[in-house]
């Protein structure tokens, strides 16, 4: 298993594995254009060598794309709607032409649609999405905080999403966020509450489907229905919980990246799982 972080892609995607490695990243995430909105830069051939040398280069043994923030699948509004999934089968294919493992997103939230119309627009959505795609990168599910009308933020709804009718041929894999998690009630913060909680994704969903961990500590307590990121033992779930999930991720082969707060406190948090990760 890998260890980094998210870092930028800003004026040129082939600078990111560069600044990856300048952080110690084994692995890293970035966007592959704007989070906010706007027109993305296209990839060219070009650009798709110099991305691949300089994983090489760089020495990067795998990277991410996280998809743009504004992204909505239970959205009312058709311009959301269809933008979206316009937006995720262009960045899968993004993906594809420089060689990401995975593309994760957020399923979004339902506000006016409520829960259950909210749910088939996801998986309405997600079917066009991945109707006739045969890129490389693999689309994961990221799991969310729990705040406000949010899809995704408990294994059993996400169960109704990847094992839908309609999405269930296509293996959807999930990306487990520990600040997110840990904000939605499943307590990371000892062993005994790893396990547990892990045990219970197992139940539900199945190790197959965990691709990725974002490896975040929480500066809100268990179960606030918040999405605040912390530094690695600076927050709720701490040093003690961050080993088990490191061990977890080593015996599964589970990459880690790293979405905390600042650059300069990241490649901190790096040298603190790669020891979390190496101690016996």
């Amino acid at each position: 298993m890998n260890i980094g972080a998210h870092v930028s892609a800003a004026g040129d995607v082939a600078l990111a594995p560069q600044r990856a490695k300048d952080i110690d990243c084994e692995c890293f995430q970035f966007f592959s254009r704007s989070p906010q909105g706007g027109k993305a830069n296209p990839i060219t051939p070009e650009i798709a060598q110099k991305f691949q040398t300089n994983m090489k280069k760089y020495g990067q043994e795998a990277c991410y794309i996280h998809a743009p923030y504004y992204i909505n699948f239970a959205s009312l509004n058709n311009r959301i709607y269809y933008g979206s999934i316009n937006v995720i089968r262009d960045e899968l294919e993004r993906g594809s032409l420089l060689g990401v493992k995975s593309l994760m997103f957020h399923p979004g939230s339902y506000k006016e649609a409520g829960p259950k119309k909210g749910l088939e627009l996801v998986c309405d959505g997600l079917d066009k999405v991945l109707d006739g795609y045969n890129g490389s990168t693999e689309l994961l599910l990221e799991m969310s905080a729990g705040a406000g009308n949010v899809i995704g933020d408990t294994y059993e709804e996400i169960d109704k999403i990847i094992n839908s009718k309609k999405l269930k041929k296509y293996n959807l894999g999930l990306c487990f966020d520990t600040a997110h998690a840990f904000a939605s009630g499943y307590d990371l913060s000892a062993p005994k509450a790893v396990a547990k909680t892990f045990s219970e994704f197992d139940k539900i969903l199945g190790y197959k489907k965990l691709k990725l961990i974002h490896a975040n500590d929480s500066k809100v307590e268990l179960n606030a229905k918040k999405d605040r990121h912390e530094h690695i033992g600076q927050g709720y779930i701490g040093l003690i919980g961050f080993k088990a999930i490191v061990d977890l991720a080593k015996k599964h082969n589970i990459d880690l990246i790293l979405e905390t707060p600042d650059l300069e406190g990241r490649k901190k948090d790096i040298k603190v799982l790669k020891s979390l990760r190496d101690k016996k």
